[in-house]
C-alpha cells in the first residue's frame, strides 16, 4: 500500500531540490464486459485475471466501462489500495457503470459528476437519439497530494450501434470539456466503439478541443504492432483497429502508451483489452 506520508515527503524533498515537479499519471481505461455467469468467460473464472492485470499494471487511475455493481464491489474488494467514484447508468447501483477508481492515498477527490449522452444530460437515464442503450459519462476533479497538482479524468462508454449517437455524443464531451479551466490537465477516456482516426467521434473529440491522442502521440507504444483493442477473448490481432481511447489535454509529454493483453492460463479479463497511457503534464 502506498504511503500517502512517504508521498508527501517526496514530493516535499522535490520541489525543495528541483524545484516545481510534473504531474505524471499512469491511467488505464478497461471494458470490463458485464457479469455473466454464463460459460464460457464467466465473471467467476475473470475476476481473478482483472485483479492480477490490475496488480501488475498498477495504474493511478483507471475509468471501467460496462461493470455492474457487483463487479464494481468485487474490483475495490481485490484492490483495496484503491477506492471509487461512480453511478449507474440507470441511477443509483442500477445498471452499468462508467467508474472512476483511484488510489486514495495518492489523491484526494475535490469534486464528481456524471450527465447522461442525450439532448438532456442532466436527467438521469435519458435517451433522445436513438441509441439501444442508455449512455453515461462520470467526471472527477483530483488533487494529488504529494504536489498540490490538480486534474480532472473523463469516462465513458458511447454506444455501439447508433452512429448519430456517437457523433452526438462527442460533441456534448467537447461542449461539457470546455467548462473546466483551460490549463487544468484532463484525461478523458473510454470505450468509443468506433475506430481512432477512421470517424466522426474521433474527428470532434481532436479538433479544437486541445485533447490529444494518447496512442499517437506516445514516445513508446506497446505491443507493436498495434493489437485491436477489442479482443473477443481471442488472442490479440496486430489490425490497429482502437475503440478503446485515452486522451489528453494540455500534455507535455506522452511517455508511454500500451494495450494489455495479458492472459492467464488461457483466461483473458475481458472482451477488452484495457489500455494504459504515462502522462506528464507541466508543473
Amino acid at each position: 500500500m502506498r504511503s500517502s506520508i512517504f508521498a508527501l515527503l517526496m514530493g516535499l524533498f522535490a520541489l525543495g531540490t528541483s524545484g516545481a515537479q510534473p504531474l505524471k499519471l499512469e491511467v488505464m481505461t478497461f471494458n470490463l464486459r458485464y457479469a455473466s455467469e454464463q460459460p464460457p468467460n464467466t465473471w467467476t473464472d475473470r475476476r481473478p485475471v482483472v485483479a492480477e492485470v490490475l496488480a501488475q499494471t498498477a495504474p493511478d487511475i483507471f475509468g471501467t466501462q460496462e461493470g455492474v455493481w457487483q463487479q464494481i464491489k468485487d474490483i475495490a474488494e481485490d484492490c483495496p489500495d484503491y477506492t471509487w467514484v461512480g453511478l449507474g447508468r440507470e441511477g443509483g447501483s442500477r445498471g452499468e457503470f462508467c467508474a472512476i477508481f483511484y488510489l486514495e492515498d495518492d489523491f484526494e477527490l475535490m469534486a464528481f459528476d456524471h450527465f447522461w449522452l442525450s439532448d438532456t444530460p442532466e436527467i438521469i437515464g435519458s435517451i433522445t437519439w436513438g441509441h439501444h442503450h442508455k449512455r453515461m459519462a462520470t467526471w472527477a476533479h483530483f488533487r494529488e497530494r504529494a504536489t498540490g497538482r490538480e486534474f480532472v479524468v473523463l469516462n465513458t462508454h458511447f454506444d455501439h450501434r447508433s452512429e448519430l449517437a456517437r457523433a452526438n455524443s462527442a460533441t456534448l464531451i467537447r461542449e461539457r470539456i470546455t467548462k473546466f479551466a483551460p490549463d487544468l490537465p484532463l484525461i478523458v477516456m473510454g470505450d468509443f466503439n468506433c475506430l481512432a482516426g477512421d470517424s466522426a467521434p474521433y474527428t470532434t473529440l481532436t479538433t479544437d478541443s486541445g485533447l490529444v491522442d494518447t496512442w499517437t502521440h506516445a514516445k513508446t507504444r506497446l505491443p507493436d504492432p498495434t493489437p485491436n483493442t477489442f479482443g473477443g477473448y481471442e488472442p490479440p490481432k496486430s489490425e490497429g483497429k482502437r475503440i478503446d481511447w485515452i486522451l489528453a489535454r494540455n500534455a507535455r509529454t506522452i511517455i508511454r502508451a500500451q494495450i494489455v493483453t495479458t492472459e492467464i492460463n488461457g483466461q483473458y479479463p475481458s472482451d477488452h483489452f484495457p489500455v494504459m497511457a504515462t502522462v506528464e503534464f507541466d508543473p
